[in-house]
C-alpha cells in the first residue's frame, strides 16, 4: 500500500523522492501527537452534536428565508445553538457578516459610544484592524467617533505587561480588545487558560471593563472557548473553523446577552436587530459545516504540527515550535528571504484542488501596510480553513500557513511547498 501512496506523490503529483522520504521520515514520529488532536476533535465533535439535539435541529430549519428574514427559525435556532457550544447567553451568526475584521467592527462598534477608551493589553492587533481603530486614517474609523485606543505591548518573552496594563486601565477604558492568533505579529499564540488570566486581572481592577476576544483561528483547537473562561465576548469568521469548510461566508458574535443585542442593533439598524436578516439558502451549509469543523479543525492541526517538525528540521524558526502545544490553527514560519516566502506560498497554490495553475504574486492588498502574498486555491474565496498560506513580503519573511480541509490535503500542501523550495535550492535535503 505504501509503494501505492508514494507512486501517486511522486507520479501524478510530481514530489521528488527526496522530498517524500524526507516528509516520512517526520511524519513517523507524530503518530502520539496526531492521536492527541484526535482526542479533542472527538470531544469538540459530541459537545456540537449535543448542543444541536437540546435545540431540537430538524429538517426544516435546512430552509432558509428572503426579505426581511423574519420568523426564520432555522436561524434562530443556530444562534441558540453556537451560544450553547460557547457557552453564552446569546449569539449572532449571520451571512450578512462579512469577514471577520467585519464581525470585530461590527462588535466594537456597538459597544463603545463618543469619549469611551479601547484598550489592546496583548500589543498591537492584526493589520486590518489598524483602520477599525483609526492608527491609520479611514473613514468611519472609531478614532473619527471620539473613541481612543491605548496599547500595551507583551513583555519580550511574549507574557502580559501586567504592571503597564493596570496603569493603563482608567476610568475611560470601556472595552479590552484580546487577539487570541498572532496575526503577522511574531509572538505566541494566546492559550484559553492565559486568556481567562488576563480576563480575571482586568476585571479585578475594573469589573465593569467588557472583553472580547478575537477568536479566529481557535475555536475548537482546545477544548474549551475563551466564553468559559470569562470573556464577555468571542468574534470570529465562519469561513475559518466554524464554518468547518462549508459555509460560504458569514461571521459570529457569542456573549452576554445586552453585547449581543446592542451587536444585532448596530449590523441591522436601531429597532430592528437580531429579527431581520434573510438567510438565503445558507442554513443547511451553516449547520453541516459547524458538525464538520471539530474533525476539519483536527485535520488543520496535524497540517501546522507537520510544517512546524519538517521547517524545524531544516533549520528555519517556526512559531510554535514542533513539540509546544497548540492554540489556533496557524503555522509560522520565518523563512528570511523573498524568494522562499514566495516559493513557499507558490507550492501551496500548486496544492489546490482550485486555481493550482495560477502563480501568486505580491500584491498592494487593502487593510495591510506592505504588499502581501497569498496562496488560496478554495472553494470558497478567502476561506482560510481551506488551505493557504499567506505572508507580508518583509523582514523577516514569514509566511502563515494554515487550513485544509482534511489531514491529507494539509499534508500534501506542505510537501508541495518544500518541493518548491527544494527546486529552486533554497534547501538542502
Amino acid at each position: 500500500m505504501k509503494e501505492h501512496i508514494s507512486d501517486i506523490y511522486c507520479g501524478q503529483l510530481h514530489i521528488d523522492r527526496r522530498v517524500y522520504g524526507f516528509c516520512e521520515e517526520i511524519l513517523a514520529g507524530l503518530r502520539e501527537r496526531f492521536e492527541n488532536i484526535d482526542e479533542t476533535a472527538e470531544y469538540n465533535q459530541m459537545k456540537v452534536v449535543s448542543a444541536m439535539q437540546k435545540n431540537r435541529v430538524a429538517e426544516m430549519h435546512m430552509k432558509g428565508s428572503s426579505g426581511y428574514g423574519y420568523n426564520d427559525d432555522g436561524r434562530d435556532t443556530l444562534e441558540r445553538v453556537y451560544a450553547d457550544i460557547f457557552k453564552t447567553e446569546s449569539a449572532l451568526v449571520r451571512p450578512q457578516i462579512t469577514c471577520g475584521t467585519h464581525a470585530l467592527n461590527v462588535a466594537l462598534s456597538a459597544n463603545l459610544r463618543p469619549g469611551d477608551e479601547l484598550l489592546s493589553p496583548a500589543g498591537k492587533p492584526y493589520d486590518t484592524m489598524d483602520e477599525i481603530i483609526g492608527l491609520r486614517p479611514s473613514k468611519g474609523s472609531l478614532a473619527e467617533f471620539g473613541i481612543n485606543y491605548r496599547q500595551v505591548d507583551l513583555l519580550p518573552d511574549g507574557s502580559f505587561d501586567y504592571e503597564l496594563i493596570q496603569k493603563a486601565i482608567n476610568s475611560h477604558t470601556k472595552l479590552a480588545t484580546i487577539q487570541r492568533s498572532k496575526g503577522y505579529a511574531q509572538r505566541p499564540t494566546l492559550s484559553v487558560a492565559k486568556i481567562g488570566e488576563l480576563i480575571s486581572f482586568i476585571k479585578k481592577i475594573k469589573p465593569d471593563v467588557i472583553c472580547m476576544v478575537d477568536n479566529c483561528y481557535g475555536e475548537f483547537v482546545e477544548l474549551h472557548e475563551p466564553s468559559e473562561a470569562g470573556a464577555d465576548m468571542v468574534v470570529g469568521s465562519l469561513i475559518k473553523n466554524p464554518g468547518g469548510g462549508l459555509a460560504p461566508c458569514g461571521g459570529y458574535i457569542a456573549g452576554r446577552e445586552e453585547y449581543i443585542e446592542q451587536a444585532a442593533y448596530r449590523l441591522s439598524s436601531p429597532g430592528l436587530g437580531k429579527e431581520v436578516g434573510a438567510t438565503l439558502g445558507v442554513n443547511q451549509s451553516f449547520y453541516q459545516g459547524l458538525f464538520l469543523a471539530p474533525t476539519v479543525v483536527a485535520g488543520a492541526l496535524k497540517g501546522a504540527v507537520f510544517a512546524a517538525n519538517i521547517y524545524e528540521k531544516l533549520g528555519f524558526r517556526v512559531i510554535p515550535n514542533g513539540t509546544e502545544p497548540r492554540y489556533d490553527i496557524i503555522q509560522a514560519v520565518e523563512l528570511g528571504t523573498p524568494e522562499a516566502l514566495c516559493a513557499f506560498c507558490r507550492g501551496i497554490q500548486a496544492a489546490a484542488p482550485v486555481d493550482s495553475f495560477v502563480t501568486p504574486e505580491p500584491w498592494a492588498m487593502p487593510g495591510y501596510d506592505s504588499d502581501v502574498i497569498m496562496a488560496a486555491g478554495a472553494f470558497v474565496q478567502g476561506s482560510s480553513i481551506e488551505l493557504s498560506a499567506d505572508g507580508p513580503m518583509k523582514p523577516p519573511y514569514s509566511v502563515f500557513f494554515q487550513g485544509g480541509l482534511t489531514w491529507y490535503h494539509a499534508k500534501f500542501g506542505i510537501m508541495m511547498s518544500l518541493q518548491k523550495l527544494y527546486e529552486e535550492g533554497l534547501v538542502k535535503l
